[in-house]
């Protein structure tokens, strides 16, 4: 008898994953002297935040979950870069007082998978695909993820059957990969709903593989795998293990859990209200840089592998290198494919396609125009899933082929340029789409300012937004919400303006207040306290209390010329030097500028490694002349790698 060996899909690897569920000691908890409960939840909330801010390594992320039913009470989740790094948490946790009231009830050891059953992704396992393309960089995501802002959590192992009718690792490879694509189709109808993560586990643990799913409303997971029971890769082929479903909290809210009380969301601000809840993310690249999901369940995510790596998910832009702390901030491509050329008239270009202003887009939006000699038909059915799929971002204005004049155009627009370099990567791996034209069409929108420290509503400021925009710079509008700061300079000692601080933030306590902070300038003997405020109204009344502070010599925007402050610049601990060496460098450039006056770097007296830069010049225009610098450009894209937060811009005068 002749034995035939399978050939098994190549596999890539990431990171090392954790899945930790515990159980807690009720009566040991109610027994315990109230000394030792509050020794417990402090260190155990020094524990989960250090985590969970990935603070002991480079590269990772963690979440805690809150278990529903009796198969746990906690779930503590960890992705990290070595099984060393997995080792030491667990080491830690198990040091801490509060795992002395616990008892491991399950783990799950695994490492984050994707493998080769297309000819793409054998592609990228091989490296022969291009690094820039939206396929690599969305494998790259599977491989890095991070954990999306969605409230529910379900966690399974399952294994591929080998029975004797239905052994998985008998059929031959073109079979699997058929099955594999199939079940693909199912969870693309999920996407923006359900985020999926699939780890691999043979060799590690019990089962082969992990399932980890997140969504806002339960029933959407629900819906998913009772629709994949019918598919012949579950049915047939698929064994399941016990299901753990939980809800995500805010490490701080340790005391809660323990107390039997509401829990917040880590994202959940101060009146409960969700920032990211059921909101697909503002742009491609948003989704994977953590501003909601970083990924859609778009293949079978009931099955092992994970192994559908289709081309329509512009979920960012990942580098070749581990993003960083809490799953990282992956930078954008640096520059745009030669082969798609900035035009002026892009409007006249997607008149020609048969797309006017006015009929099939309003307002302004920067667009893509791709010529092609494929069959107009044909190449509509590959784009519509795709489009689908872009319609989850709220920056998306209309991706469409259009059959004009004996030609076919594929056109995309977008309502930021980043936007649309992300989604370039996308469309230019579809067969046919290798070279176009783009630019900006049509006419803003008419953008008003906002408010206190925000531009003033002219047609000149809302083109200051959009040259920012378009370096990945909020002017004004972080997050779609206005930002309003004020600002005022003190030449109190440090000791008199925190204690008047304190005494701010207590009065302030709102739902609309976002910090006041004190910024130290250590080359000047004139310090800034400086008050963000959601609210335009609340913001302006505030503004009387702020003023009060001892020593204020000037409120920022008083005097001639015009001022911005660089806002958060949240650096990352290892990088603080190195950033403020570049701002040295870049200061004494600046010095060199015509209309430039002053430029200073102040740093928060609470976090040293978050800090604003102050900048006066002669006019808007000076300011504007470095904004459109290549080495403003080329510092906005270095920062992008060593700052934890979105660079942001604030205009004062």
């Amino acid at each position: 008898m002749t034995t035939e060996r399978r050939d098994a899909p190549p596999t890539a690897e990431g990171w090392y994953v954790l899945h930790d569920v515990r159980t807690i000691d009720w009566a040991g908890w109610a027994e315990a002297a109230q000394r030792t409960r509050d020794r417990a939840i402090e260190e155990g909330i020094e524990f989960l935040q250090s985590v969970t801010a990935v603070e002991d390594a480079d590269a990772g992320d963690s979440m805690v979950v809150s278990m529903l039913g009796h198969k746990g009470d906690l779930m503590i989740v960890h992705m990290r870069p070595t099984l060393a790094d997995i080792d030491e948490l667990e080491r830690r946790f198990e040091r801490t007082p509060l795992a002395s009231f616990t008892e491991r009830d399950r783990s799950f050891v695994s490492v984050t998978e994707a493998s080769g059953y297309s000819e793409r992704g054998r592609e990228f396992i091989e490296g022969d695909l291009d690094d820039d393309s939206g396929l690599a960089r969305y494998m790259r995501s599977r491989l890095y993820p991070e954990i999306p802002e969605k409230e529910h959590v379900c966690f399974y192992p399952m294994d591929k059957r080998r029975d004797p009718e239905y052994n998985w690792y008998d059929l031959p490879f073109e079979e699997r990969a058929e099955h594999m694509d199939a079940h693909g189709d199912i969870g693309r109808e999920y996407a923006g709903r359900v985020t999926q993560m699939i780890t691999g586990a043979i060799g590690m643990d019990d089962w082969e593989w992990g399932v980890t799913l997140y969504a806002d409303d339960m029933t959407d997971v629900k819906d998913l795998l009772y629709e994949m029971r019918f598919d012949p890769s579950s049915s047939k082929f698929a064994e399941f293990g016990p299901f753990w479903i939980g809800r995500r909290f805010d490490p701080a809210d340790l005391d809660a859990l323990l107390a039997g009380e509401l829990l917040s969301t880590p994202w959940e601000d101060a009146a409960g209200d969700h920032s990211g809840h059921g909101r697909p993310p503002a742009t491609p690249e948003d989704a994977a840089e953590g501003h909601g999901e970083n990924g859609h369940p778009h293949e079978d995510s009931e099955h092992s592998h994970g192994d559908d790596e289709s081309d329509d998910h512009p979920d960012g832009d990942e580098t070749d290198e581990h993003p960083s702390t809490g799953g990282g901030r992956p930078a954008t491509t640096d520059s745009w494919s030669e082969a798609i050329a900035e035009i002026d008239d892009v409007t006249a270009r997607l008149a020609t396609a048969g797309l006017h202003e006015g009929e099939d887009y309003t307002g302004e939006a920067y667009a893509l125009v791709f010529e092609t000699d494929r069959d107009a038909a044909d190449l509509a059915d590959e784009v519509e899933g795709l489009a689908s799929n872009f319609d989850h971002y709220d920056t998306h204005v209309t991706t469409a082929v259009r059959a004009s004049g004996g030609h076919t155009y594929l056109v995309s627009l977008w309502a930021t340029e980043d936007a649309a370099q992300t989604a370039s990567g996308f469309l230019t791996d579809l067969d046919g789409i290798d070279t176009g034209a783009r630019g900006w069409a049509g006419e803003p929108r008419g953008e008003t300012g906002d408010g206190a420290s925000g531009p003033a509503g002219t047609d000149e400021d809302t083109d200051i937004r959009s040259q920012l925009a378009n370096q990945g710079i909020y002017a004004g509008q972080p997050h779609g919400e206005d930002v309003y700061a004020l600002v005022v300079y003190s030449e109190a000692d440090l000791d008199r303006l925190r204690s008047a601080v304190e005494d701010l933030r207590a009065s302030f306590d709102g739902d609309d207040h976002v910090k006041t902070a004190v910024y130290d300038d250590p080359d000047d003997e004139v310090a800034a306290v400086v008050s963000l405020w959601a609210d335009e109204a609340a913001a302006q009344h505030a503004s009387g209390d702020l003023e009060s502070v001892p020593g204020v010599v000037r409120k920022a925007g008083e005097g001639e010329g015009f001022g911005t402050m660089g806002m958060f610049y949240t650096v990352k601990p290892d990088y603080r030097e190195a950033f403020v060496e570049t701002f040295g460098t870049v200061g004494e450039q600046l010095a060199t500028m015509d209309g430039h006056r002053e430029t200073a770097l102040l740093v928060n007296d609470d976090d040293e490694n978050d800090m604003f830069i102050a900048s006066r010049w002669d006019d808007r225009e000076d300011a504007m002349a470095f904004f459109r610098s290549d080495d403003f450009r080329e510092t906005v894209q270095w920062g992008r790698e060593i700052l934890a937060d979105t660079p942001r811009h604030v205009f004062l005068a």
